[in-house]
């Protein structure tokens, strides 16, 4: 029998949520049908979303194309209009069992084409277990689902719903399972890490998380995607202290470093709140290194305002960054805004940010030669350290296994050991 085909668009949380599709596909005997899961991050991920739908169904001639995700979650009916589309889901039905069994192999078009609910209606969220992707040492876990907060330039709320967290009990539970299948890192994934426990019985936060994990399981390395500074616990601080296995690595969702743009934003932080939260960090934990989210290019930036976007890059110390040229997202807040920044200049200032961020790369791995690091691996030649740093491995090493290395070289964005 013919197996359904998966791709992703987008986030880390989508490529997640494709593995748990895969499983619940299988499971209902889905056959012969192309699935893509779309992004709707920016315009220019929903005109991709398209292109790769035409592309798909021109490789498949004969299989039913179903599209799900954040861009059909947001704008249905002009996916079900194309014609190349036999089904659209929504986020919340894409993770139903109930949702692919009325797509199995024997769908005979009795199943309404458009299944999309409305997304803020959803109050809870599952804890799917998958044994990871992309390789056999790291698994994922995700912990919360959706955001209650609503930045200007974000459209990602209207598809993923409110924000809902999965009780610390399924997630521990979860995790001592891939603990026993020999994962030796696992990470925390949501929408909005940092607001995990805000809808639980209690309140709790996501250092309560951190902390029951690490007391209750014996995984070995613990890692955290991406969280909001300003919404950093006492005891999520207090583990970044304490405990070793929690990884020395955090990706900050800072999105620019002036505080006028930030409040236009509609972020919950200023400049200096995200400095002292890495001065602290790094007063805690010295050898902890920091990505983070920065856009160029918001309506009405200045080359002042920039300015401060490149200095944030010292000030807080950051190391590996994600830049993303601002796109107008229709439906948000921010494409009212006046004042926009020509297209040209967007591009330039992502182009000097980066090479902001790969100065601050080469100076990391610098300083590492010499260094002796415990490495993940992640394919027999390479690995990561607990920082995230990539290790190309001179001797082959086992896939999974946690070794210790010291660094002789360096070699493009990686270390050589």
């Amino acid at each position: 029998m013919s197996v359904p085909k998966f791709t992703t668009l987008g986030c880390r949380l989508n490529a997640y949520e494709t593995e748990a599709m895969k499983a619940l596909a299988e499971e209902a005997g889905v056959g012969d049908a192309v699935i893509i899961n779309t992004c709707a991050v920016t315009q220019e991920a929903v005109r991709k979303a398209r292109q790769e739908i035409r592309r798909l169904r021109r490789e498949n001639p004969d299989a039913r194309v179903i599209v799900t995700g954040c861009a059909a979650q947001i704008d249905p009916e002009s996916f079900a209009a194309m014609d190349e589309v036999d089904a659209v889901i929504g986020n919340s039905e894409k993770m139903s069992p109930e949702t692919w069994k009325g797509l199995r192999s024997d769908f005979i078009g009795d199943t309404e084409k458009v299944q999309v609910n409305d997304i803020m209606s959803v109050t809870e969220t599952a804890g799917h277990l998958i044994d990871g992707f992309g390789t056999r040492s790291r698994a994922y876990v995700q912990v919360q689902n959706g955001c209650d907060h609503r930045c200007t330039f974000c459209i990602i709320p209207y598809g993923r719903g409110n924000s809902r967290s999965v009780p610390a009990g399924v997630v521990v539970d979860q995790i001592k399972r891939l603990v026993q299948k020999g994962f030796n890192e696992v990470v925390l994934t949501g929408v909005d890490l940092t607001s995990w426990g805000a809808d639980l019985p209690g309140t709790p936060r996501l250092g309560d998380l951190v902390m029951r994990i690490l007391r209750l399981t014996d995984v070995p390395r613990l890692r955290i995607s991406s969280i909001d500074s300003i919404e950093a616990d006492e005891n999520l601080m207090l583990a970044i202290a304490t405990e070793p296995r929690l990884m020395p690595h955090l990706h900050l969702s800072l999105q620019h470093g002036d505080d006028l743009i930030l409040k236009r934003m509609k972020r919950r932080h200023l400049r200096d709140d995200a400095i002292r939260f890495t001065e602290e960090a790094r007063r805690l934990r010295p050898d902890i290194t920091f990505g983070a989210d920065i856009i160029a290019g918001f309506p009405t930036e200045t080359e002042a305002h920039f300015e401060n976007s490149l200095k944030l890059v010292e000030d807080c110390h950051l190391t590996w960054l994600h830049v993303f040229p601002y796109s107008s997202r229709p439906g948000t807040p921010a494409a009212k805004i006046p004042n926009k920044v020509n297209g040209t200049i967007i591009k330039e200032r992502a182009a000097r940010l980066r090479e902001a961020g790969d100065v601050a790369v080469q100076r990391h791995l610098a300083a590492q030669q010499g260094v002796t690091h415990r490495v993940l691996m992640e394919a027999p030649d390479m690995g990561r350290t607990e920082q995230f740093t990539e290790v190309t491995m001179t001797m082959p090493q086992v896939e999974g296994a946690i070794v210790t290395a010291t660094i002789t070289g360096q070699s493009g964005q990686r270390l050589v050991a």
